[in-house]
């Protein structure tokens, strides 16, 4: 289920930091021959996802080699590997960071806790199980920022970097990583399936994984084949500005709103690049997205093409916060004459104004549970518990839907109807 929102006119940022000296083609072009890498800093430990110990947490750092600045923005990479794998050192991540070093930035890329529970149960994760899997790579993210911040106070500044300048580049797991960093940020918005009192999820927000007594804000952050929980989060102008590069065909992470699965296992709905822009576009958030149509996911990694198309946009995007550009996406431009996105106003308005028609009746209900879409065809149907376990899951084709509920334990339980309209939620008490 994918649908396609508008490409309106993204609305202009008044830079409150100061820029940075951009002369000779410093953070446009590669104009440093090497760099210099120190791997393995360890930025913090916290507890492994299924409280088995404690991991360190390690981090590299990438220089430009022989650069005389040391004041100098940071870039952090958070790789991809569905919150199961990936690492510092991945091809989604590395070439990237080697490529903005030899541009100026001081770049790094970081590891951060990995794994899912239940991940190889006859069930599956739930939705709680794989929500949780973010929350703690954010809370590692937050923490590997708070690392840079208090190494800039606290020790001298050992790697030359603007603290007024830090951004994160986020690849797929990354890119949720960066997206929740930066618009998951009130206690009230953390959804009730998440277990915040796991011993490795304490610390709320900011999380327990080092550094405290800093902040983890960032200027902007971009989200490559990344994806958000809700966009309902996203509230104002005022959050983090968003570069989002998604290909329309993958197969992995939503382009738009869509169910995300891990292996065989359906998860949840989120929120992908699309519907992120689209959200940006009516809260006046400042953003650029570019859909690499026909392309599955990530496509930088392993077409030449698309590597050039991500370094483009990114680096654009950087110059407009880093030295004050105007220009901070590239579409309809010389360098890239396509359009970013091919959606129409009637595709936003549908987006923003569409109302939820769902109907789950009795409420509470007993025996039977009735199904109606106002006449949509069901495609799926799917029910989770208050702890996010899917409990009942049915492909239906009907325009009308019955179960019996019976055998169900009491309480709460979230009804997921998907249509050719998207998908809606309803909240059925059983008795």
């Amino acid at each position: 289920m994918k649908k396609f929102y508008l490409i309106a006119l993204a609305s202009s940022l008044l830079f409150t930091v100061k820029a940075q000296d951009c002369s000779g083609g410093r953070y446009d072009d590669e104009i440093f021959n090497d760099f210099d890498l120190t791997s393995d800093i360890e930025y913090g430990s916290n507890v492994s996802f299924d409280d088995s110990g404690t991991e360190n947490l390690l981090l590299d750092v990438y220089k430009p080699t022989g650069d005389t600045e040391t004041n100098r923005p940071l870039l952090i990479f958070i790789h991809g590997g569905t919150f199961v794998g990936g690492s510092k050192t991945g091809d989604d991540v590395k070439p990237l960071a080697e490529m903005y070093a030899r541009k100026g930035y001081v770049t790094s890329s970081i590891d951060y806790r990995v794994g899912i529970n239940n991940l190889f149960t006859f069930s599956g994760p739930s939705e709680g199980d794989a929500s949780e899997a973010v929350m703690r790579a954010t809370q590692d993210t937050r923490a590997a920022v708070r690392y840079f911040k208090k190494s800039f106070v606290e020790d001298g500044n050992p790697h030359g970097i603007d603290t007024n300048h830090i951004y994160l580049v986020g690849s797929s797991a990354g890119g949720f990583t960066a997206l929740h960093l930066a618009y998951l940020d009130k206690t009230n918005e953390i959804p009730s399936f998440i277990n915040m009192s796991d011993p490795s999820l304490t610390g709320g927000l900011e999380g327990n994984s080092g550094n405290p007594g800093y902040n983890s804000d960032v200027n902007a952050i971009v989200s490559i084949a990344g994806a958000l929980g809700d966009v309902a989060w996203m509230e104002s102008d005022n959050d983090e500005p968003v570069l989002s590069l998604h290909g329309d065909q993958d197969e992995t992470v939503p382009f738009g709103t869509d169910i995300i699965s891990i292996q065989v296992f359906d998860i949840m709905e989120v929120d992908g690049s699309e519907t992120v822009h689209a959200k940006a576009e009516t809260i006046g958030l400042k953003n650029c997205f570019k859909a690499h149509y026909g392309q599955d996911h990530v496509p930088h990694v392993n077409n030449a093409d698309y590597t050039d198309t991500t370094e483009l946009y990114v680096t654009q995007w950087l110059l407009s916060f880093v030295c004050g550009d105007e220009e901070y996406c590239k579409c309809n431009t010389p360098e890239d004459p396509n359009e970013c996105h091919k959606g129409t106003t009637s595709d936003l308005n549908e987006y923003a104004d569409h109302e939820n028609t769902l109907l789950t009746y009795p409420n509470p209900a007993y025996n039977d549970l009735n199904i109606h879409a106002n006449g949509e065809l069901i495609e799926r149907v799917a029910i989770t518990n208050i702890n996010g376990q899917t409990v009942y899951q049915q492909l239906v084709y009907e325009t009308d839907h019955q179960l019996n509920v019976s055998k169900f334990n009491e309480g709460i339980y979230f009804i997921k109807v998907v249509t050719a309209q998207g998908i809606q939620t309803n909240k059925v008490v059983v008795k």
